[in-house]
């Protein structure tokens, strides 16, 4: 059995009336490896994505802004990245 690990988000998102929406993707990841190009390869093209550097540069805060059609596409995108080793989804 699978567990959904993001069944709060999700309940979240489902409460939600109003949709498309613009939806705010906020990620932290090590600046190593790659993982600030996988994760943006991960988001939406038409997304509008902005990179913060931790002082020492050894951490990346990533947020995008899109607008999304529906809850499942943003739970998809979500899960994508939790599969990429030390990433913190906030």
């Amino acid at each position: 059995m699978k567990i959904d690990k993001f069944k709060n988000l999700r309940y979240r998102l489902m409460e939600t009336e109003t949709w498309p929406l613009k939806y705010m993707f906020k990620f932290i990841t090590p600046n190593n490896g790659g993982k600030v190009d996988e994760i943006t390869a991960l988001l939406p093209n038409n997304g509008e994505i902005t990179y913060k550097h931790t002082a020492n540069l050894k951490h990346v805060a990533i947020t995008c802004i899109v607008e999304m059609e529906n809850a499942d596409q943003i739970i998809r995108i979500t899960e994508k990245v939790n599969e990429i080793e030390g990433v913190i989804i906030l």
